[in-house]
């Protein structure tokens, strides 16, 4: 647990070898931390548990800093200026345990401090910003903008704003900012503010549609292991069997899993969902039926 806690992924074997047990015994500790409710993170071969786990969730706060006070006790760390062996003990401590990769750059960190405070300070208050000279690789312009900041996202590196100008929302990159100035003028438009959110297969959006699967274990341990984020949807369901009840941005990503799985998953609902696995079902009706091969069966039947 310590291992995979670190602020670096440990592949299986370079686990067993820290650990000196073999792999069949280590697959036995990562399903146990998953069959525990911690949310176990694949990234290529690298495995990690992921500490918004309902365990961590209840224990950093009291021992551990958030990244923003990480953040911070770096920030004046390095104004500190001497390199004390406390001093490079402290970094050491904290770059272990926290992803501060994006404080490499000095000058580019403290901008990004500051620009990271004023927004805060303006959700806080439910006041209007300036994102002075914003570089949008998108319309491949810079310009300054007036917008209303209502959450930040991402540790910090992307803030949710309702745009004056173009009545939109939109997500900003907190590093593409060269600066942020805090107006006077309140918030006008609260009730067009839209949460951007983002499902396990990354899509995103603004609403979230349900689901509701039922998997045997071959489809519960792909999704697991592909798309640890599952985890915390994921119920039993009697003898090796599992209820997956979540909400997704976009039928494409949980279509293709259950498309590549149509006999390992059972689809129990959202009534939009079991429609477009309907229509998906249809497509694939044309060429099976031109070349003579069984009609596969809708999703859940």
């Amino acid at each position: 647990m310590l291992l995979m806690t670190e602020n670096r992924g440990y592949t299986v074997d370079q686990l067993c070898e820290r650990v000196g047990i073999s792999r069949r015994n280590l697959y036995y500790y990562i399903d146990f931390f998953r069959q525990a409710g911690f949310v176990v993170e694949k990234r290529g071969a690298a495995y990690s548990l992921d500490k918004s786990s309902p365990f961590f969730a209840r224990l950093f706060p009291a021992v551990h800093f958030t990244e923003d006070e990480a953040i911070a006790l770096r920030r004046l760390i390095d104004r500190a200026g001497a390199d004390s062996l406390q001093l490079r003990h402290l970094r050491r401590k904290l770059d272990r345990l926290y992803d501060l990769r994006i404080l490499d750059d000095v000058e580019l960190r403290e901008q990004a401090g500051r620009n990271v405070s004023v927004l805060y300070e303006a959700i806080k208050q439910k006041n209007k910003v300036v994102l002075h000279n914003y570089s949008s690789p998108h319309s491949n312009t810079v310009a300054s903008r007036v917008v209303e900041p209502f959450a930040l996202m991402g540790g910090n590196e992307e803030v949710r704003c309702y745009e004056v100008s173009t009545g939109m929302n939109k997500t900003f990159k907190v590093a593409r900012m060269e600066r942020v100035e805090m107006l006077l003028d309140p918030w006008e438009h609260e009730a067009e503010h839209r949460q951007m959110f983002t499902d396990i297969f990354m899509f995103s959006g603004e609403e979230l549609l349900p689901v509701e699967l039922r998997l045997d274990r071959l489809a519960y341990s792909l999704l697991t292991e592909e798309y640890p984020r599952s985890a915390a949807y994921i119920t039993p369901d009697g003898d090796r069997r599992w209820l997956l009840r979540m909400g997704v941005c976009s039928y494409m990503g949980i279509g293709r899993f259950v498309l590549g799985l149509f006999e390992n998953v059972e689809v129990l609902g959202g009534e939009g969902f079991a429609a477009y696995m309907e229509g998906k079902r249809r497509l694939m009706c044309g060429p099976c039926a031109a070349a003579g091969k069984p009609v596969p069966a809708a999703a859940g039947a």
